[in-house]
């Protein structure tokens, strides 16, 4: 008989899903490469070494404790799980020590989906993933993340890449599920494009219906799952201006169409919005009307950074300037979270377009 999950390690499952997504609650994703910090790092004029990306993370680590009022969970890279602060404490235990549960990232990177249209791919990292989760979990992580990548052209996603990338993401569930891991499914619909809203309504309740179909194929718990989309909207050289009333609906209806119920949460990704946009629109998708029966969150990278990282530049005078700013995101984050944000948080970069082509990290 195949390997199931026992009741308690279900239980495990949905206490650390529902933690993540408790009320006005979402997550920090910390989980750069050491190539996409170089890029973040030489934006502000500082040199991409070992030491510099660890100052960075200890600065976002050792924010006032009131951060854990609305960051459930910080998703790490491998190298960052095992650094340190300053005086010996590993940035596990100082995350834990804020009640913020702590992840990791375990995909190993986009590759080229080979005999396919230009700009298909897979994602790579299946091969020792059960034993890297197994590692990562006795070394304090409780979640995972794996990004599949799927662009909008007149000729894509085919129906191949998109049955390829919800198969990969199932089994990665799958494997996480059994090490103790809650998978963070994130099928990302590129921004990149000048597809209109409708557009991408249509491709990404597509993806999403793979998805699910392969998650339940392959046996994944849902109610130990949390799923990261992106939101629904039109391409970045799209010519048509919608409103976040706009985006919220059509986000919602593709989730109600698309998602189980059993699913406790979406917390979705930025894709390259600015910060604000990013809040209005997670406020947005909040205060629309109907059926959510999932809690809908964030998972932001990029638009919980962007202004920390403008503050800071590198400079030990800065630290808590560029610590008050993640604080000043995460609350207004929370708040849209809750369909509760007015607008006008906006920080050293909060208007800035945060948009990177066919981006990587």
């Amino acid at each position: 008989m195949s390997q199931y999950l026992t009741i308690e390690q279900k239980a495990e499952l949905v206490d650390t899903a529902n933690k993540i997504v408790a009320p006005g609650k979402g997550i920090l994703a910390a989980d750069e490469s050491t190539g996409t910090m170089g890029k973040r790092l030489a934006n502000i004029g500082v040199e991409n070494t070992d030491e510099n990306r660890r100052l960075y993370r200890q600065l976002l680590f050792t924010t006032d404790p009131a951060i854990g009022k609305n960051i459930s969970g910080v998703i790490l890279f491998h190298e960052t799980l095992y650094q340190k602060a300053d005086d010996g404490t590993p940035f596990v235990d100082l995350i834990k020590q804020k009640g913020i549960i702590p992840g990791i990232k375990v995909d190993k990177g986009v590759v080229p989906l080979a005999g396919f249209n230009a700009g298909e791919c897979t994602t790579q990292g299946m091969d020792d993933l059960g034993a890297r989760c197994a590692k990562y979990y006795q070394d304090g992580a409780r979640f995972a993340k794996w990004r599949c990548v799927l662009k909008i052209t007149d000729l894509t996603p085919s129906d191949a890449a998109m049955r390829e990338n919800a198969h990969i993401l199932a089994r990665y569930a799958s494997i996480c599920q059994q090490n103790g891991l809650v998978p963070i499914v994130e099928p990302e619909v590129l921004s990149d494009g000048s597809h209109n809203l409708a557009r991408c309504q249509f491709v990404t309740e597509k993806v999403l219906s793979y998805c699910y179909r392969a998650l339940n194929d392959n046996h994944v718990f849902l109610e130990g799952t949390l799923l990261k989309p992106n939101m629904v909207m039109p391409g970045q050289s799209c010519p048509v201006k919608y409103t976040p009333e706009q985006v919220g609906q059509a986000t919602v209806i593709t989730l109600q169409r698309t998602v189980p119920p059993a699913m406790p949460g979406v917390t979705f990704l930025s894709g390259g919005q600015s910060e604000e946009e990013a809040s209005l629109h997670l406020n947005a998708i909040n205060a629309c009307p109907g059926k959510k029966p999932w809690a809908l969150t964030f998972s932001y990278g990029r638009a919980l950074q962007a202004s920390v990282l403008q503050a800071w530049k590198g400079k030990p005078e800065n630290v808590k300037a560029a610590q008050d700013e993640l604080l000043r995101r995460a609350q207004a984050n929370g708040a849209a979270s809750q369909g509760k944000y007015g607008g006008g948080a906006t920080g050293a970069a909060g208007g800035k377009s945060l948009f990177v082509a066919d981006h990587q990290y």
